[in-house]
C-alpha cells in the first residue's frame, strides 16, 4: 500500500514538472516573433560592428618575477625561507602599470610624437599617452607559476612587440635600481647610527674611568658582578648567623626535652641520653652495669646475701650507678654550656650583620653614580655591537648578486595575425547574447502581461468553470455548415452549458464580456446556430442596442426590431425573422431613439422575455460590454443564464474579475466562462481541449472527394453551393 502511494506521488510530481515545462514552451511559441526579432537584431548588430572594427595585433613577453632575495645565503645571517604570498603577483601588476614604469616606456619609444602624428594632433600630453598605453596592455599570471605575461595591443604589428619588450626591460631595470637605492639607503642610515653610538660610548667610557679614579674603586667585573667586598661580607655574616641560630635552636630544644624526661623519671633519662647525646664513656658504664646485673642474677638463687661474691657484685653495681649518674650530670651540664655558647654566637653575629649591612648601604650609595654610568656604557656598547653587525651584514649582502628577481623568459615577437576583432567568437557571442536577450525579453513581457492565458488562469482568478474553448478565426457556422471543425467547439460548449444549468425550465441565455471586441456576438450567434442545428426551437435576439452587429452576420436590415416592439411600433410577428435554419429565428435590435436609452429596463422587456420563453426552447440575447453600458447588467439580471466571454490575451485579469462581480452583483446566474480566440496551432496547451477536432475533420474533408465520386458527386456540389451562397432571410409571419 505504501509503495503504491509513493508511486502515485512520483507520478504526480512528474506530471507537474512536465506541465511546468509545457508552460515555458507555450510562452516561447507565443513570443517567438519577439525572440526572433531580438535575436536577429543582436546578431546582425554584432556582425556589423565586428566587421567595422579595425584590426588589432597582440605581442606578448613573459617575465619571471621573484622577491628580492640574494642568490646565495648571507655569511652573517641565514637566508630566511620565503612563505607563499598571495598578493605578491598582484602587487607587481600594479608596479608594472605605474607611471614610473610606463612614463619611461613612453619616453624611450617616443610614443607621444608617434601617436600624435598618427591621430593628426599637434601634441599629446604625457598623462594622455599614459592612459592610452594603459588601455593597450594586459597583464596576466601564468597558471600556477610566478610568470607574468605582458600583452601589448596595437594596430601596428611592430609597435605591439616594441611596447611589450620595452615594458619588460624597464620594469627589470626599475626593480634593480630600486633595490640598489634601498640597500644603499639602509647602509648609509646604519653608518650614521653606528657613528652616533660610537661617540656616545666614548663619552661614557671617559666618565666611567673618571668615576673609578675619584671613588678609588677596584672594579674588574660588570655592573651585575661587583668586585667590592661589602655585599659579600654581609652575605657571609648573615649565613653564619643563620647557622648559629639554627644550632642554638637545636641544642636548646634537646636540652629542654632531656630536662623534662629527668623530672619525670631518672631511669628514662638513661635510655634517652645515649640516643640524643652519644657518649662513649656512658655507653661503657651502661655495658658494665648490664654485665654485673647479669652475673648477680645468675648466682643470687644459689647464695645468700651474706656471701662474699654476692656482696661484691652488689657493691660493683652501686659503684657503676654512681658513675652513670655522674656522667649524665656532666653531659647535661656540657649541653647547657653549648646552648649558651650558641646563643651568644648568634647574638654576636646579629650585631655584626647590622654593622656590615649599614656599611654596605653607605658604600652602595657612595658607588651608585659609578655603577649607573657603567651600566649605561654597557648598554650603549651592546647597541653599538648590534648596529655594527647589521651594517657589516648589509654591506656583504649588497655585494651578493640578485639577478633572479626579474628575468625575461620570452621576448615579444611580431605577430602577423590580428587578434581583434575575433569574428567567430564575436558572432558566437552575438548568437548566445541574442538568444538570452530574446528569451529574457519574451519572459519579461509575459511576466508583465496580466491578461488571461490559460484555463487555469481563468479558474484560479474567477473561481468559475471554463465551459468552452473557441479557436481563432471562427466565422459564421451558418456559412461553414455543421461539418465545420469549428462547430465541434461550439457543440462542446452547448453540451457543457446544458449540463451546467440547474433545471430544464432555464431557457433564456445572455453572453456578456468585460470589454469590447472579445467576440461575444460571434459566440452567441454560433451557439444559437448549434442549438438550432440540434433541432431546438431557438430565438436569437440582438439586444446590443448601442452597437448591434448580428444583422451584419445574417446580411439583413436593422430598420425594425426589438426597439420597435418595445416601443409598440410593431407587433412581435412583424419584427421576428426566419433564417436558413428552420428552427432558428432572429430578432434584430432595431433603431434606438435617444429618448429611450433605458428601454431594456422596462416592463415591456420583462414581458417579452417571458413570452419568448414560452414560445421557444432557448432564447439567446446579445448584450453590450458589461463594463461600459448598464444594458448588459439588466439583461444578466432578467435572463435565466449568463455566459462570460473572455478573449485570449486581450484584457487584464482584473477586468474579467470585475465583469464577473458585476454579473453576480445584479443577481445574474453565471454558468461559466468561454475562452475565445485561441490560436490552437501556436499554443499547444489548448490542443488537448479542441485541437484534435481539426485533425479529425481535416482527415474527414480529405476523404470526401472519394466518397462523393463514388456517389456521383452531387452532394458535394450542393454543399459547396450552399456554403458559398448568401443567406436569404424573410419574415416568419
Amino acid at each position: 500500500m505504501e509503495a503504491s502511494k509513493n508511486t502515485f506521488g512520483n507520478t504526480s510530481q512528474n506530471q507537474d514538472t512536465k506541465l511546468h515545462f509545457l508552460d515555458y514552451w507555450r510562452i516561447i511559441r507565443i513570443r517567438k516573433t519577439v525572440i526572433l526579432a531580438v535575436f536577429l537584431l543582436v546578431v546582425l548588430t554584432t556582425t556589423a560592428v565586428t566587421f567595422i572594427l579595425p584590426e588589432t595585433y597582440m605581442s606578448m613577453s613573459r617575465i619571471e618575477v621573484g622577491k628580492d632575495t640574494p642568490d646565495i645565503g648571507s655569511i652573517l645571517q641565514p637566508t630566511a625561507q620565503q612563505g607563499y604570498d598571495p598578493y605578491f603577483i598582484q602587487t607587481e601588476f600594479e608596479k608594472i602599470k605605474s607611471t614610473k614604469v610606463l612614463h619611461r616606456v613612453i619616453e624611450e619609444l617616443n610614443l607621444q610624437n608617434v601617436w600624435a602624428k598618427r591621430w593628426g594632433t599637434e601634441t599629446l600630453k604625457i598623462g594622455e599617452a599614459y592612459k592610452v598605453l594603459l588601455g593597450q596592455i594586459d597583464l596576466r599570471q601564468s597558471r600556477n607559476t610566478s610568470l607574468i605575461e605582458i600583452r601589448a595591443y596595437s594596430d601596428m604589428k611592430q609597435e605591439a612587440a616594441d611596447i611589450a619588450n620595452k615594458i619588460a626591460e624597464v620594469y627589470r631595470e626599475t626593480r634593480k635600481n630600486a633595490r640598489q637605492e634601498l640597500s644603499q639607503g639602509g647602509i648609509n642610515a646604519l653608518e650614521e647610527e653606528y657613528q652616533k653610538h660610537h661617540r656616545e660610548v666614548q663619552v661614557l667610557q671617559s666618565e666611567v674611568d673618571k668615576k673609578r679614579s675619584e671613588l678609588k674603586i677596584s672594579d674588574v667585573g660588570d655592573s651585575f658582578f661587583q668586585t667590592t667586598t661589602e655585599p659579600e661580607t654581609v652575605r657571609n655574616i648573615e649565613r653564619d648567623r643563620v647557622a648559629a641560630m639554627e644550632q642554638y635552636m637545636n641544642l636548646n630544644g634537646m636540652l629542654e626535652q632531656l630536662r623534662t624526661i629527668e623530672k619525670r623519671d631518672r631511669k628514662e633519662l638513661r635510655k634517652a641520653i645515649p640516643t640524643a647525646m652519644p657518649d662513649p664513656h656512658l655507653e661503657r658504664y651502661l655495658d658494665d652495669l648490664a654485665k654485673a646485673e647479669q652475673t648477680y642474677a645468675s648466682i643470687a638463687n644459689d647464695f645468700s646475701d651474706e656471701h662474699y661474691e654476692v656482696k661484691r657484685l652488689m657493691g660493683l653495681q652501686a659503684t657503676i650507678n654512681r658513675q652513670i649518674e655522674d656522667r649524665i650530670d656532666g653531659i647535661l651540664i656540657g649541653l647547657d654550656a653549648r646552648v649558651q655558647t650558641s646563643k651568644n654566637l648568634a647574638e654576636g653575629l646579629r650585631e655584626e650583620f647590622e654593622r656590615a649591612k649599614q656599611e654596605d648601604t653607605r658604600k652602595r650609595e657612595l658607588y651608585a653614580p659609578y655603577f649607573l654610568v657603567k651600566r649605561n656604557l654597557e648598554n650603549q656598547q651592546r647597541i653599538l655591537d648590534t648596529v655594527f653587525m647589521r651594517l657589516l651584514a648589509e654591506k656583504v649582502d649588497s655585494k651578493i648578486p640578485k639577478g633572479t628577481s626579474v628575468m625575461v623568459v620570452d621576448e615579444a615577437s611580431v605577430e602577423n595575425k590580428p587578434v581583434r576583432p575575433n569574428i567567430p567568437l564575436n558572432i558566437s557571442l552575438g548568437v548566445v547574447v541574442g538568444l538570452i536577450m530574446g528569451f529574457g525579453l519574451a519572459f519579461f513581457i509575459e511576466y508583465l502581461d496580466t491578461s488571461v492565458k490559460t484555463i487555469d488562469d481563468v479558474e484560479r482568478a474567477l473561481q468559475a468553470p471554463v465551459l468552452g474553448v473557441i479557436p481563432q478565426n471562427v466565422g459564421s457556422l451558418m456559412l461553414e455548415g455543421p461539418d465545420s471543425p469549428h462547430a465541434e467547439a461550439y457543440r462542446v460548449l452547448r453540451t457543457n452549458l446544458l449540463f451546467s444549468r440547474k433545471g430544464a425550465d432555464m431557457r433564456t441565455i445572455t453572453v456578456v464580456s468585460g470589454g469590447a471586441g472579445e467576440g461575444k456576438s460571434t459566440t452567441i450567434f454560433n451557439l444559437a446556430t448549434v442549438f438550432a442545428q440540434n433541432g431546438a426551437r431557438v430565438l436569437l435576439v440582438d439586444s446590443d442596442l448601442r452597437r448591434p452587429s448580428l444583422h451584419k452576420l445574417l446580411n439583413v436590415s436593422n430598420s425594425i426590431g426589438l426597439t420597435s416592439f418595445l416601443l409598440k411600433q410593431n407587433t412581435i410577428e412583424e419584427v421576428i425573422q426566419t433564417t436558413p435554419i428552420p428552427t432558428l429565428h432572429f430578432l434584430p435590435s432595431g433603431k434606438l431613439p435617444s429618448s429611450s436609452l433605458g428601454i431594456l429596463n422596462s416592463n415591456q422587456m420583462r414581458e417579452f422575455i417571458q413570452k419568448s420563453r414560452e414560445r421557444y426552447d432557448f432564447v439567446f440575447f446579445d448584450s453590450p460590454p458589461i463594463m461600459g453600458v448598464s444594458d448588459a447588467s439588466v439583461l444578466a439580471s432578467e435572463v435565466d443564464m449568463a455566459l462570460l466571454v473572455i478573449q485570449y490575451r486581450k484584457y487584464p485579469q482584473v477586468m474579467t474579475q470585475r465583469a464577473k462581480a458585476m454579473v453576480e452583483k445584479v443577481g445574474g446566474n453565471l454558468l461559466g466562462v468561454v475562452l475565445n480566440n485561441i490560436n490552437i496551432s501556436q499554443d499547444s496547451y489548448y490542443y488537448y481541449y479542441s485541437g484534435y477536432y481539426y485533425d479529425y475533420y481535416s482527415k474527414q474533408d480529405d476523404s470526401e472527394p472519394a466518397s462523393e465520386s463514388k456517389n456521383g458527386g452531387s452532394a458535394n456540389g450542393e454543399g459547396k453551393k450552399d456554403r458559398g451562397a448568401s443567406v436569404e432571410l424573410k419574415q416568419k409571419y
